[in-house]
């Protein structure tokens, strides 16, 4: 059980680490990702510059706010 719990803990402290708003921006751009597959965009050569301008996007999202939460330190 012991093992259970310190592969659980590993993987939660890997996936979320120390913040866990820039691990929900990743989930859902993955979730719009795999919305415009699922509809058929599978072949569009957009597909992945979008996903990854939205990625970055999210992530610059998260680190404004916590900078303006935190703006000494």
């Amino acid at each position: 059980m012991k093992f259970v719990k310190g592969f659980f803990h590993f993987w939660y402290d890997f996936i979320i680490g120390d913040d866990w708003k820039i691990a929900a921006s990743v989930v859902v751009v993955l979730i719009i990702g795999a919305g415009f597959v699922l509809n058929g965009f599978e072949d569009s050569l957009l597909l992945p510059p979008i996903l990854a301008v939205a990625l970055a996007a999210g992530f610059t999202s998260v680190l404004a706010i916590d900078v303006k939460q935190h703006p000494n330190g």
